[in-house]
């Protein structure tokens, strides 16, 4: 009889031992989980940006990079149950300019990050330990109202975090950073995503191979333009129309190789060169001055005034806003972009397609009607003789309807034009540079596109122009389509109500620091082969 008292005594006993020392487990657990949700997080310089960190409880281990609001990187890094978040907090232009200022800045950066990273991991490995452990004794203080136990889950918290950490370092994946898993609006490029060196290196292929397959095909091109529907005279005006590199390297190497294959006597630029205006990004204008041909320019509205001082001195660019140049006998003018979109603090209030549609039609009243008689070096004391317009929205182009025969705009990233009932051509450029970032948006790469436009030197009408559309970045192909103008010598009829009074004409140049400040210059200036008469002084 004492025998199965004493049974019973211990199975009751081992039972309570049992269910008392799983319920400091699970209290541990509860605790140490919520320690890690609401403390294991820190913030750490990377590079030029400040990245937050943060541990959180998991089913599945995981690394997940946060880049709202392109979307988000997910690898599969671990099998440990916690996942860590990166998210960019912050980016300072000032230390991204000192980055990009120092010439190894491609060696010393990759370095610097893999440090910063490494240093901001072993705080919140520190940090998410101590929270853990906290969490853990402090729940336990509450469930139990015991020191003695609480110390107990405690104790159960840290171990649970070292077999966390254990687990997550020996099943680490670095194998998965070439397996990503996209969502959002970065789906379907993961060719991005690798060590700086493979980036570098594949994306130094793409640009020879690019110029290779460009130069090729434009050969071929132009030696298939004897057919009888066209054959561009070689005496012809021949512009290269490019707009929206948004700092998009691969662009010049489509410009560069349009230029000498096309053999173009000017490039005219319709805007967002840049992306976010800051002065930093002023060292990727530096490639104007190399192409050898004049470079004429019309700010965007992701192009700064700093953006526009920084072109105004390349060798060869002539910066246009609110005035006129005449370059190789033709007349272009050329109006700046009224906004600055990268300033998020600044409320415009000429950001509405109808503000832009008035400025278009103000600035319109400038211009003689095309009928007017004019020499490539004579205008209106009061009116500006113009061949082409330049501008960077459409809509303004709109407003410039019926007082040039040509309007060359871009903007939106889609290549289009348009025959206006005045007998105007608007046509908008697509994305020279691939839209930049946003050309990784979609499912697949914007494509680089160029137009090549071919002008009568009798005339200075349109003739025809080839539309140049390159594959985006990863990809490999060209096309080239031809458009003949079905009537270069049509009437351009000025909109009712606008037509000006003929005045005497005056010959006459603006000051060398008025063109290159991009200034309103109220009279066409002579230019030819980026100089001015007179003055040998290179715009």
């Amino acid at each position: 009889m004492e025998i199965s008292r004493w049974k019973a005594y211990s199975r009751r006993l081992a039972s309570g031992r049992v269910a008392r020392a799983l319920a400091v487990v699970l209290v541990a657990v509860a605790g140490g989980w919520l320690g890690l949700a609401l403390g294991a997080s820190v913030e750490t310089a990377v590079g030029p940006a400040d990245i937050g960190m943060s541990l959180q409880p998991s089913w599945r281990g995981e690394t997940v990079v946060d880049v709202r609001p392109l979307g988000t990187l997910d690898f599969n890094s671990h099998n440990g149950p916690i996942r860590l978040s990166l998210t960019i907090e912050a980016v300072h232009p000032d230390a991204a300019e000192q980055i990009l200022q120092n010439p190894r800045w491609t060696v010393d950066l990759p370095r610097l990050i893999e440090d910063n990273v490494l240093d901001g991991l072993r705080r919140l490995v520190i940090r998410a330990v101590i929270f853990a452990v906290a969490a853990g004794f402090l729940a336990g203080l509450v469930v139990f109202r015991r020191v003695s136990t609480a110390s107990w889950t405690g104790a159960v918290s840290l171990v649970l975090a070292g077999v966390i950490g254990c687990v997550s370092a020996l099943t680490f994946n670095p194998r998965s950073v070439y397996e990503p898993r996209y969502t959002g609006l970065l789906t379907g490029v993961p060719s991005l995503v690798g060590s700086a060196e493979s980036i570098v290196n594949r994306f130094s292929e793409y640009r020879g191979q690019l110029t290779k397959l460009l130069t090729n095909v434009s050969q071929l091109y132009e030696a298939g333009s004897t057919l009888p529907i066209f054959d561009p005279d070689p005496d012809m005006i021949r512009v290269l129309h490019v707009s929206d590199l948004h700092i998009n390297p691969v662009g010049w190497s489509v410009i560069r190789s349009l230029k000498d294959q096309f053999k173009v006597d000017m490039i005219i630029d319709t805007g967002d060169i840049s992306d976010h205006g800051t002065k930093a990004e002023n060292e990727f204008v530096e490639e104007i001055g190399g192409l050898g041909v004049p470079y004429i320019y019309v700010r965007g509205n992701h192009d700064s005034m700093t953006t526009q001082r920084a072109v105004a001195k390349q060798k060869n660019a002539i910066v246009l806003d609110g005035g006129a140049a005449t370059v190789k006998g033709l007349r272009v003018f050329g109006i700046g972009d009224p906004r600055f979109t990268p300033d998020k603090a600044v409320q415009l209030p000429n950001d509405s397609d109808q503000s832009l549609l008035n400025l278009g039609r103000t600035e319109a009243q400038r211009l003689a009607p095309p009928e007017w008689p004019r020499s490539p070096a004579t205008s209106s004391a009061d009116y500006i003789a113009a061949d082409i317009a330049a501008v960077h929205d459409p809509t303004i182009g709109r407003g410039l309807s019926g007082r040039v025969a040509l309007v060359l705009a871009g903007h939106v990233h889609a290549r289009s034009t348009e025959l206006l009932p005045t007998g105007t051509r608007l046509m908008i450029q697509g994305s020279t540079g691939g839209a930049g970032l946003r050309g990784l948006e979609h499912d697949e790469p914007t494509p680089l596109t160029a137009s090549v436009l071919y002008f009568s030197k009798s005339t200075h009408r349109l003739q025809a122009w080839d539309d140049i559309t390159v594959g985006g970045l990863g990809e490999q192909w060209i096309q080239c389509q031809r458009h003949i103008e079905p009537n270069p010598g049509r009437t351009i009829s000025p909109e009712p109500g606008s037509v000006p009074s003929p005045v005497e004409t005056i010959t006459g140049s603006p000051s060398p620091t008025a063109l290159a400040s991009g200034a309103n210059v109220p009279y066409a200036s002579e230019v030819s082969d980026g100089r001015r008469h007179g003055t040998g002084h290179r715009p």
